[in-house]
């Protein structure tokens, strides 16, 4: 029966982050590099609503949109920390996590033929949602803007089939940031054009310096913003993410998300108000631990003589390796096989990641300590 599925799924790729971790899982005495799960509990606090929930039978379904008072908690959230204006009864959604929230955004947006640019290397995400739709990924290449998707490579691939631009920043797998300026530069391109930008910040409370920036305080009618508690509060396992849009486009968006999932759940609602209301700064203390990782693994890089571009938020670093001759692919086999580090072929970010492998620093300062110091003998023994 297979040879009625739908083209479009079979021609999917598993992710190559999992693909990667599943094939080395079985290597003994490994230190793993690989996943961006952050290694935080989930704040004490948060977890008591959540058992406060269950206890109290708080388990029907919601609004399909979330509960109100979460939705408000959120609106407030992004006014607060980033400047950001939305109405909690019309332009906030509560999704199963980010992932969820991209998908319908693009099942919204996309038609048979649209153009979406994306910068590369690129979180693998995006490109089977697109390709879903019948829309056509288009990866800009941004090995030598320091991971940056700038304006005038924006420029270079617009075209009349332009729909979306997605802006996932700070970036998963570089640690790229954009600044207030080079987010206005982006603004004067797409300023009153029929092209929506889809600003993905799951990672906006992992800025190590200074403070998030937003495009969608420039572009607000075209900008539909992603985020979510999984990085920010280490809540990957309770799915709650947040969507916000204009209340034309989100009134669209919540039909979608009505017949795929009907409402995020109940329990996950309940620990992520508490989250956005008594845990307003719990991302403070990670971020610090974060940016002190970040400082300590850059430096073990630079001294092992490899070029890397510094991270400025989220919890990844993307050295280049290309210099070694060999792929990505193989390079991070070799280093699993004879180093005991696994890190993820760059590759597995789009063909823009060739020639680097992604390491995630969301591990202890034990772990990143030794998986330096292998790291450093592996490279001693290959050159």
């Amino acid at each position: 029966m297979e040879h009625l599925l739908n083209q479009k799924v079979k021609n999917l790729e598993l992710s190559g982050i999992r693909k990667f971790f599943n094939l080395v899982a079985d290597y003994e005495d490994v230190i793993s590099l690989t996943i961006g799960q952050p290694d935080f509990f989930t704040p004490h606090h948060v977890k008591t609503a959540g058992k406060t929930a269950i206890d109290q039978n708080f388990t029907s379904y919601t609004h399909n949109a979330g509960l109100i008072e979460l939705r408000k908690a959120a609106s407030e959230f992004v006014l607060n920390k980033y400047g950001q204006h939305y109405k909690p009864e019309s332009e906030v959604i509560v999704t199963v996590g980010a992932s969820q929230g991209i998908d319908i955004a693009f099942r919204t947006i996309l038609e048979e033929g649209s153009e979406v640019i994306l910068p590369g290397p690129v979180y693998p995400g995006y490109e089977p949602c697109i390709r879903m739709c019948g829309a056509k990924p288009v990866i800009a290449d941004t090995r030598y803007t320091n991971f940056k998707l700038t304006a005038n490579i924006i420029k270079a691939h617009l075209t009349e089939k332009t729909r979306c631009v997605v802006l996932p920043y700070p970036s998963n797998p570089t640690g790229a940031v954009l600044s207030e300026e080079e987010l206005k530069e982006i603004a004067e391109v797409l300023q009153g054009r029929d092209i929506f930008v889809l600003s993905d910040e799951i990672y906006s409370e992992l800025v190590f310096e200074g403070k998030h920036h937003s495009i969608a305080n420039l572009l607000p009618s075209q900008t539909i913003v992603i985020n979510g508690l999984s990085k920010s509060h280490s809540m990957t396992g309770w799915r709650i993410g947040l969507l916000f849009a204009r209340e034309e486009i989100t009134k669209h968006m919540l039909k979608v998300h009505q017949y795929n999932v009907s409402c995020a759940s109940s329990i996950s609602q309940r620990a992520a108000l508490e989250a956005l209301t008594g845990g307003v700064d719990d991302a403070i203390i990670m971020r610090e631990q974060y940016k002190k990782r970040a400082d300590y693994i850059y430096g073990r890089l630079v001294k092992m003589g490899l070029e890397v571009v510094k991270p400025s938020g989220a919890f990844y670093v993307f050295p280049s390796v290309e210099k070694y001759g060999l792929s990505s692919f193989d390079f991070s086999i070799s280093m699993v096989s004879d180093g005991g580090v696994a890190a993820v072929p760059g590759s597995a970010f789009s063909a823009s990641g060739e020639g680097h492998i992604r390491l995630s620093f969301a591990y202890s300062m034990e772990e990143l300590q030794e998986g330096m110091d292998r790291m450093e003998r592996f490279l001693t023994q290959i050159r």
